[in-house]
């Protein structure tokens, strides 16, 4: 018989989640035509958010989409168990959503080599052209989002009905993952819950998450 549906999301962030590093960076690193690690320190000490860094860096990048799905598919290091954690969410009746201030296109080409097109992707929606990467973040609503992307998504998930289990491990994974029912971490997420004291499950890989939530 098949499961019933469970009104249960797996909000998942993809960069340092899903992949070991962030993919972003060593594109920018090789590409980008202009000083984005400043940038990066501007998000990284608040003074703006990681969207705008990532459409101000990218900007940088006037390379075409083959040139950087051929790095990408070079140094991209997914964790393990991914496949096993989506079909286990699968078996559950969970709904596994990757939701990412990464970019759209890199995603979707891991997701793609992994034999996971199917899953859904909510990231910064990029297009390619002579003034460089143009990525644009575009919330539930439809409207263009310049912070607070991951955390419109986890409310727009719970306002209907869902319940959500969240996997992080940055920064910008605490918003999301404060309003998520039970959060699994990694990394400066889950440095972030032991200082605070919060209750979470911590992950090295993605079965990991598995056997987590096989407690839950």
């Amino acid at each position: 018989m098949a499961p019933q549906p469970d009104k249960t999301i797996f909000q998942c962030d993809f960069d340092g989640t899903v992949t070991h590093e962030d993919v972003g960076f060593p594109l920018l690193d090789a590409f980008a035509d202009g000083d984005w690690r400043r940038l990066l320190a501007d998000y990284q000490q608040g003074r703006i958010s990681v969207g705008n860094f990532n459409t101000s860096a990218f900007a940088m990048v006037k390379e075409d989409q083959p040139t950087l799905v051929k790095m990408v598919r070079e140094i991209a290091r997914p964790r393990a168990g991914l496949s096993e954690l989506i079909e286990y969410c699968r078996g559950r009746g969970f709904r596994f959503v990757i939701v990412s201030n990464g970019l759209d296109f890199y995603i979707k080409t891991i997701l793609d080599d992994l034999g996971l097109s199917d899953i859904a992707v909510m990231a910064a929606r990029t297009s390619f052209g002579n003034k460089g990467v143009d990525a644009r973040y575009i919330g539930p609503a439809g409207s263009l989002l310049h912070k607070g992307f991951k955390e419109a998504y986890t409310r727009y998930f719970q306002e209907g009905g869902h319940r959500v289990i969240y996997a992080g491990n940055g920064p910008s994974d605490i918003p999301p993952a404060s309003l998520a029912q039970h959060a699994f971490a990694t990394g400066e997420l889950l440095e972030h819950y032991r200082r605070e004291g919060i209750k979470c499950t911590p992950f090295t890989n993605l079965v990991d998450i598995v056997k987590g939530l096989e407690r839950l």
